[in-house]
């Protein structure tokens, strides 16, 4: 497991969402690790206090998928919920999602719907509950807002959580782990001398891993129960007229401006690059709270910009602003592998 860790493409600081300490091994990550022992210890500890049962997980009286990561920083992790809701969906099943409502203003569990403010719900929730056709909730404590999502829904028969690899207080039945291919799990180490959440350990204990990009055949086969997921560009939206595409080539004779505020715009970047579009490339923090300023450009007729930023950006926008959509692509052996856990605890 910790093999293809290292051999993994290690990316550049740069517009890859990661200080360049968190990538490889320097003088600041050594300084760093007693910290990153210690929060080890606590991870730890709060693992075994669940496992005991001194702190208490909320068991749900339908199976609960969780989707997350071990590491800090976006993997992909909102396309593959996406993609597992659609398929749930064509197989007969009824989910509803759960997210945390990341940077959200929300105190409370709340309902989130395609109109949402993004101020309020978080981004990526939005546009969960624009594209998956699902009741969406969220809420600081997921296992209160699954059961008023259950309350509110009583047909759903399935819930996805969003980003809730760490939330243990939320029993789940299947867990799926997103990696990004090319950046692997960076340094190794955890917090904050590293991007880990929980120790590599962590992924020989989840039902799925699902490889974001690609990796050679030696490294998947280290790797048990693995799959890999390429996002691959669809079109482009415009954030004025929510109706009108356009196609890509339209812009390969036009100077462009790329906007990202997402865990990796690296990615973003070589993406319209691989499309033939020439950018010049605008990196954000990651859930970047947008302002009309922040995508206005004197020297460019066109701005390009993720859909989780699009949430954000449609009130002040203008024709010249589009979002890039894009869909997941995994094999449905994943699917396949996920009824099979659900299955398994269908009694409940």
């Amino acid at each position: 497991m910790a093999k293809w860790m290292s051999k993994a493409k290690k990316t550049k600081s740069r517009g890859s969402g990661y200080p360049a300490y968190w990538a490889r091994t320097t003088w600041v990550s050594r300084l760093l690790t007693p910290l990153s022992w210690l929060y080890r210890a606590w991870v730890t500890v709060r693992l075994s206090w669940y496992h005991r049962g001194w702190l208490k997980s909320v068991r749900l009286p339908l199976p609960v998928i969780v989707v997350g990561n071990i590491s800090v920083g976006g993997t992909g992790k909102t396309p593959l919920v996406l993609w597992l809701a659609a398929r749930l969906r064509e197989a007969g099943y009824r989910p509803g999602i759960v997210s945390r409502g990341y940077k959200g203003k929300a105190k409370k569990p709340m309902v989130v719907r395609a109109d949402s403010d993004a101020a309020v719900c978080g981004d990526e929730p939005v546009m969960l509950a624009r594209d998956s056709g699902c009741p969406v909730w969220i809420g600081k404590d997921r296992a209160k807002a699954a059961q008023a999502l259950i309350e509110a829904n009583p047909v759903c028969n399935v819930i996805i959580s969003d980003d809730g690899l760490q939330h243990y207080r939320l029993a789940r039945d299947v867990e799926i782990a997103v990696v990004d291919g090319a950046r692997g799990n960076g340094n190794g180490k955890l917090l904050p001398a590293g991007p880990l959440r929980e120790p590599v350990v962590r992924l020989q204990t989840v039902d799925a891993i699902v490889v974001r990009g690609s990796l050679s055949e030696s490294l998947m086969s280290t790797l048990r129960n693995a799959f890999t997921m390429t996002l691959e560009p669809v079109k482009l939206r415009n954030l004025h007229e929510v109706n009108r595409t356009l196609a890509f080539k339209s812009l390969k004779d036009k100077r462009v401006h790329a906007v990202a505020g997402i865990g990796n715009p690296q990615q973003f970047f070589d993406s319209l690059t691989r499309l033939g579009i020439t950018h010049v490339p605008h990196a954000f923090p990651d859930h970047h709270a947008f302002k009309a300023a922040d995508i206005t450009f004197d020297d460019g007729d066109t701005v390009v910009m993720t859909e989780k930023d699009a949430v954000k950006c449609e009130r002040f926008a203008t024709n010249d602003h589009w979002a890039l959509q894009t869909e997941a692509r995994i094999h449905k052996s994943l699917l396949q592998r996920v009824v099979e856990r659900m299955k398994a605890v269908a009694p409940r």
